[in-house]
């Protein structure tokens, strides 16, 4: 860890710990799975133990989804999953295996399966391909993954680059993710459609990497540094050079982002930080200081149940997502129960961890039967295949509904958008 960006003790305040073990009530690993300590012996009481003798980590920390409803449920700010995480990266004497590399390499992996991506999906679907990958990289066989579009978004946005430039008043530079590029760029085609109709002009960042989520919770924390220290440079120079905030559609990566780099990568992001916003929330406070206005299809219905990811639990946001889909005259709302959906990035795929994943997201996906509803929406894209493949139920970002609800016209004679 860059030692400018080194953490005391205090700054995770584990000596404000109460012992009341709230957390470990709120904790969904603990609740279903008796081989996790719970957050409050893993991460204060542990701490405690291990700046006495590195030998009392206890590689059970690794069924820890990082999911933070610890610190949210915590009464004295104690940062409990970052107390968590950091002891995994001091102590952990395990390597990645080949799996974890190859599930956490989002962008090496995701650039070579789009060039042949109809064969690449048509494998993975395969009852004998995934019976295989159970057996050899222990992926679990219940598992699909996302499939992969024929077409990056980077490649899209290439062709699209120049109609962004020329008429618009204002610009943001998005970064896109992973998910958007390789497996579902019709999201950040969405995320166009609605900022141009406010007149917004979008443009990407100069170089984007993953934002390395996947890479720390698999342990490759010196490549999540260096390519979060990539993506910081090129924020910086949107931010002071072009004078462009930046937005985001996932609610993990904006989190990795704004609070994970410099608490566990020691990666700086002072300036950055403020400026960096998932679309949702910059979307309605443009909205709600009256410097943008939206005009809906007055055919438009539909019933959405809303899933709060935990990360957008932990940073809370969900507010921002669930407001801009009230405004919509036509849809129906139904905010869901704050249940963690289970799959935690690639924690999900690990077949050690298939039945664990499962049995958190039961309670989620009991509520999403019970609703009813024509889409679920949520800002976190594992979250969406993690309900997708458990309830058959199809998700949508709340930038796609947007995209969907808005009279695109209309909305731009609003704007004085021509």
């Amino acid at each position: 860890m860059a030692t400018t960006q080194l953490t005391s003790i205090s700054d995770h305040n584990f000596e404000q710990c109460l012992k009341c073990s709230i957390c470990t009530v709120y904790c969904p690993v603990a609740a279903v799975n008796p081989a996790y300590p719970g957050p409050k012996q893993a991460g204060p009481d542990g701490e405690r133990y291990r700046l006495k003798d590195p030998k009392f980590f206890d590689e059970a920390l690794k069924l820890c989804l990082n999911c933070k409803r610890c610190e949210v449920a915590c009464p004295s700010d104690v940062r409990i999953g970052d107390l968590i995480q950091q002891a995994r990266m001091k102590h952990t004497t395990h390597r990645p295996k080949l799996r974890d590399m190859m599930l956490a390499n989002t962008d090496l992996v995701g650039s070579m399966a789009t060039i042949v991506a109809p064969i690449t999906n048509f494998s993975l679907g395969l009852k004998p391909v995934k019976v295989v990958m159970d057996a050899v990289m222990a992926i679990d066989k219940h598992r699909t993954f996302p499939a992969y579009s024929a077409q990056k978004f980077e490649a899209w946005y290439r062709k699209n680059a120049q109609a962004q430039q020329d008429k618009f008043a204002h610009h943001v530079s998005y970064f896109h993710g992973c998910y958007v590029n390789y497996n579902f760029p019709q999201l950040g085609k969405d995320l166009v459609t609605v900022m141009n109709a406010v007149g917004y002009g979008v443009h990407l960042l100069d170089k984007e990497k993953c934002c390395g989520v996947a890479l720390i919770a698999n342990g490759m924390y010196q490549q999540a540094r260096k390519q979060g220290e990539v993506n910081m440079a090129s924020m910086r120079k949107s931010i002071n050079q072009m004078r462009r905030p930046i937005i985001t559609t996932s609610s993990t990566c904006t989190f990795t982002m704004r609070d994970e780099y410099p608490e566990l990568l020691g990666v700086n992001n002072d300036n950055v930080r403020e400026h960096l916003s998932l679309a949702t929330r910059f979307l309605f406070q443009l909205i709600d200081e009256g410097e943008v206005k939206l005009a809906f299809r007055p055919d438009f219905k539909m019933r959405v149940a809303y899933h709060t990811a935990c990360h957008m639990q932990r940073m809370g946001w969900a507010i921002y997502s669930t407001e801009l889909l009230r405004m919509i005259p036509g849809l129906e709302l139904v905010e869901l129960d704050q249940n963690c959906c289970g799959i935690s990035g690639t924690y999900g795929f690990k077949k050690e961890n298939y039945e664990t994943s499962q049995a958190i997201g039961s309670i989620l996906f009991a509520d999403i039967e019970a609703a009813k509803p024509d889409y679920v929406s949520t800002d976190c894209e594992t979250c969406k295949w993690q309900i997708e493949m458990s309830t058959g139920v199809k998700v949508l970002n709340p930038i796609s509904i947007l995209a969907q609800a808005i009279d695109v016209e209309a909305t731009q004679k609003l704007n004085g958008v021509r």
